[in-house]
């Protein structure tokens, strides 16, 4: 009987790993998928990578597989894209069989395809398309963007000052900054730093953001069967999405009581006019549950994003302080101390443009990108890719290309620069991924970004606790997201 127990499962095993190997033979046989390395059954292809730099792994399987691989993310079958060439061919000129969102179980058990980033099909299409127009044709109130932003950054510079150049960490007033910008544009509303609202929404915000990227989180979106029901971190982390949703609910209900149609004051009101302009549309996507996770999507890919990309910027300008004095002498040329930056001065600055694409190439924020799918079977190159097949369009492996950007592991703002010190373009600045996915705040990142540090380098400069040299750059985890190492430093008044 005991020889019985022991050899059942042994034999349902075997059959299983058969079966496994079967079906993934057939898959590549005739060249149907790309190649790639030999997966195990239940965990794919995971002990080829290190959690710790997936990044770096999926670039090291690209030198033995090519620029296009197949790879076993635990059960799921998932496509590499990797460099320029093959990343631009699927998203911009395959761009609508490549259109599909990967699926991002954690975030999809409680958003479950609402909102805009995680959505698919009609819905996605709807509420990408009034977002972007809404933010593009942001004429709410009497105040453009830019004059919000600009705003909030003379608010966080005095915000700094009250530091009276003592060593700070600077993460919290930079967080603040970005998440007033968005309050802004969805509640007409920013808040005093000290607002207890304000600081539990900013802290779910800042939880969320860090455990994204955390080896529990990379377990559960491998396996979310087996560990949604277990006790575990996933828990929280679902709380928090469900509690920022509550937050803008109750923004909502107070502008459902003061509606102008005619006159919207900001995001929400123009989502409820138009909600009651549809009200009759039985495809229409503009409902209540829709507009919260709006919400939600822009809080979270505005604030958090945009803070670490202003906190490695600073660390790295510690890093480099001859990069900051060109900075320092390019702003008091250009623009002097009295006056506040503004998005004119963009073309006039050509170093700190370049100082400010080089911040955002290095760090490579999201170095694969938010899953893509293919919506239907799909013929790339010379291989078919099965519909709903997930596609990771690595961006670390476009932002690091060595012909593109000499010595891509050195931080050199002269990758932006031609000859002559002008500012210098190129397509392979993609942090904001490319085509119909690519990220809907773009043009509200880069303004914030531009605005903010040449405020806080107009006013401040940066002195770090050590030497230069001893500065360590290295983000504190790799996962979806790099999230930067924690540091200290003084802001001297200049």
């Amino acid at each position: 009987m005991e020889l019985l127990e022991i050899i059942t499962p042994a034999l349902v095993i075997c059959v299983s790993c058969l079966i496994f190997l079967f079906v993934w033979r057939k898959s590549h046989k005739g060249g149907r998928l790309p190649p790639g390395p030999m997966p195990l059954p239940i965990i794919g292809n995971m002990l080829q990578l290190n959690l710790k730099n997936i990044p770096a792994s999926l670039s090291k399987l690209a030198k033995e597989y090519g620029p296009v691989y197949t790879l076993h993310l635990g059960p799921q079958l998932t496509v590499v894209l990797h460099g320029y060439e093959a990343v631009r061919e699927a998203l911009i000129d395959r761009g609508d069989e490549f259109l599909g969102r990967g699926r991002v179980p954690i975030i999809d058990d409680t958003q479950k395809g609402y909102g805009i980033l995680f959505s698919n099909g009609e819905r996605w299409k709807q509420m990408r398309r009034f977002s972007l127009m809404t933010l593009r044709n942001f004429g709410m109130g009497k105040r453009s963007i830019e004059e919000r932003v600009q705003e909030e950054a003379r608010c966080l510079v005095e915000e700094f000052r009250k530091t009276e150049a003592q060593p700070f960490d600077p993460t919290f007033i930079l967080s603040c900054a970005p998440c007033n910008v968005i309050c802004s544009i969805l509640f007409n509303e920013r808040f005093h730093y000290k607002n207890e609202n304000f600081l539990s929404l900013m802290d779910l915000l800042k939880e969320n953001f860090k455990q994204i990227s955390s080896p529990w989180t990379q377990m559960y979106n491998l396996w979310p069967t087996l560990i949604r029901h277990l006790p575990g971190k996933h828990k929280a982390f679902s709380k928090r999405l469900n509690d920022v949703k509550y937050f803008i609910l109750e923004k909502v209900k107070e502008h459902q009581n003061s509606l102008d149609p005619n006159n919207p004051r900001d995001y929400i009101d123009c989502f409820l006019r138009r909600r009651e302009q549809e009200k009759h549309n039985p495809e229409s996507e503009f409902d209540l549950e829709n507009l919260a996770t709006c919400g939600s999507n822009l809080f979270s890919a505005g604030t958090e994003t945009t803070t670490s990309t202003l906190k490695f910027g600073l660390l790295l300008l510690m890093k480099h302080p001859e990069v900051e004095a060109k900075v320092h002498e390019e702003i008091d040329r250009v623009i002097g101390r009295d006056q506040s930056p503004c998005m004119k001065d963009k073309m006039k600055l050509p170093y700190t443009e370049a100082v400010l694409h080089e911040i955002q190439r290095y760090i490579t924020l999201l170095p694969s990108n938010l899953p893509h799918t293919v919506i239907r079977d799909t013929k790339f190159r010379q291989y078919v890719i099965p519909k709903g097949t997930t596609i990771l369009p690595l961006l670390s492996s476009v932002l690091f290309d060595c012909k593109e950007f000499p010595n891509p592991e050195r931080f050199d703002p002269d990758h932006f620069l031609d000859k002559n010190g002008n500012f210098r373009k190129t397509e392979y600045f993609v942090p904001f991924s490319l085509g119909k996915r690519a990220c809907i705040g773009e043009g509200l990142a880069r303004m914030e970004l531009f605005l903010f540090l040449t405020t806080i380098l107009q006013n401040f400069s940066l002195k770090p606790l050590v030497e230069p040299k001893e500065i360590d750059i290295q983000p504190l985890v790799t996962g979806l997201i790099n999230i930067p190492p924690p540091y200290k430093l003084c802001l001297i008044p200049r």
